[in-house]
């Protein structure tokens, strides 16, 4: 092996074994954070559902409700991240992340939703492995809002 090789392989050794300096070990535990920083959450993709209703006031209330339920669920702190999808052919609407490892706890939680439970949303469930940091963006998020849920 040439010479520069042989360095480069060993930077990259040394550095895939090196330990993070900057580990904050309280933190990690508060966000339930493995040896990687990471922990499981829930995929939630919200779609269309199977309500085909054309009364406004009713959409207009769930929809209203979604949006209020939403601000419940990231202050009980099991909403981590929630946003609209552009529009797409699989009739996709939206994303959640949930703090919650458990399928069926989410479904239970996503009930609380009147979009969801009146059919109007549909809700397909995911177990997902992401950084346990995630939910330290909220508190910035709220300060960069003008408007909240």
């Amino acid at each position: 092996m040439r010479p520069f090789v042989i360095l480069l392989l060993f930077l990259f050794v040394s550095k895939a074994n090196a330990q993070n300096n900057t580990y904050d070990s309280v933190l990690a535990k508060k966000l339930g954070a493995d040896e990687y920083g990471m922990k499981g959450y829930i995929l939630v993709l919200l779609k269309t559902g199977p309500n085909k209703t054309t009364n406004q006031l009713f959409i207009d209330s769930c929809f209203a409700g979604h949006m209020q339920n939403m601000g419940v669920m990231v202050k009980a702190e099991k909403l981590v991240v929630a946003g609209p999808l552009g529009k797409n052919d699989k009739t996709y609407r939206g994303i959640f992340i949930l703090n919650l490892t458990s399928i069926e706890e989410a479904e239970k939680l996503l009930q609380t939703d009147p979009a969801i439970s009146s059919g109007l949303l549909a809700a397909e469930l995911y177990k997902w492995y992401g950084s346990a940091a995630l939910s330290e963006y909220l508190p910035f998020a709220e300060k960069i809002s003008k408007n909240s849920f």
